[in-house]
Formats: C-alpha cells, structure tokens, sequence
C-alpha cells in the first residue's frame, strides 16, 4: 500500500478522525456549541482548573488565541477563572454550573455518535479496535515525549529557548 491508495492507514486514521468531528459538530449544533467551544468543555470537563497555558497546550494553539476564546466563554457564561492557590498571577479554569450541565448532553451525544460509527464491527471487533487504537496511542505518546526531550536538549546545547 503506498500513498496513492485510498486504503492507507495514514488516510484512512486522518479521514475517521475527521468524520467523527464533523458528524459530532453537526449533532452538538443544536446545543450552541461551536468545535473550539466543545473543545474547550471537554478538556476542562476532564482537566478542571487547567491554567490558559495549560488549556492552549492541550488544544494545540497560542496562548493569546487561548485567552481571546475564554473571555468570550467567560463572558457567555461557560467557564470560570479563579485565582490559584500559591500564584496570583495564575488564573485556574473551570467550567460552571450551566457548562457541566451542557457538557453531560454532549457526552450522550459523543456515545452516540461513536456508536453510530461502529455500528458495522461486532462487539468482540469493538473491543480490539479500541485496545489496538489504545496501543498506538500510547506508542504515539511515546514518540512525541522523546522527540520533544530531543529539541528541548538541542536547544539546551545551543544555548537558545526551547519550544
């Protein structure tokens, strides 16, 4: 299998990732969510008090875009800043009242889109592809922390900032 068929496995990961996110998109429409605000939900539904920092890394952007997205979130209503504990200068997120109860729809609605989805594969099917997938995940992980460790001891020797 190379790069000009459709059946790759680069592809086809890429192509189910992102049917999954357009399938979900659509059915959390109807809840007022847009895919940057159900982002937002669902990582700080598993990661409350995250730091901005901490947010804009777990959603791959700058942290300026990060901000600008949680004073409209904050101003909607979605999420709350707190100070921290030890650092003022720190503010800690965490999702209100009316978020949880939006993110528990949206939840119902996630299990049921990956349901949809797997509606062709048997249940003992489901089972592997999800340890498979588990699997690769974890190696994925693997890879990513020590490529990082690499540039960040390059840059250690270059004596410049690491990323």
């Amino acid at each position: 299998m190379g790069p000009d068929d459709d059946g790759y496995i680069g592809y086809v990961l890429s192509d189910v990732a992102r049917l999954m996110r357009t399938v979900f998109d659509r059915r959390v429409r109807s809840l007022g969510l847009t895919r940057a605000q159900w982002l937002v939900l669902s990582r700080l539904y598993r990661r409350p008090g995250a730091s901005q920092t901490e947010l804009a890394d777990m959603l791959e952007i700058d942290r300026a875009s990060a901000g600008r997205m949680i004073d409209r979130m904050e101003k909607a209503g979605w999420v709350e800043r707190r100070a921290d504990a030890v650092d003022r200068r720190v503010k800690r997120l965490y999702l209100s009242v009316h978020a949880k109860r939006v993110h528990a729809r949206m939840w119902a609605i996630a299990e049921a889109t990956v349901d949809d989805a797997l509606v062709p594969l048997s249940p003992l099917e489901r089972a592997r592809f999800s340890g498979l997938a588990v699997r690769v995940k974890e190696r994925l992980q693997s890879l990513a922390d020590v490529d990082l460790a690499a540039k960040t001891a390059d840059a250690d020797m270059r004596g410049i900032a690491a990323p």
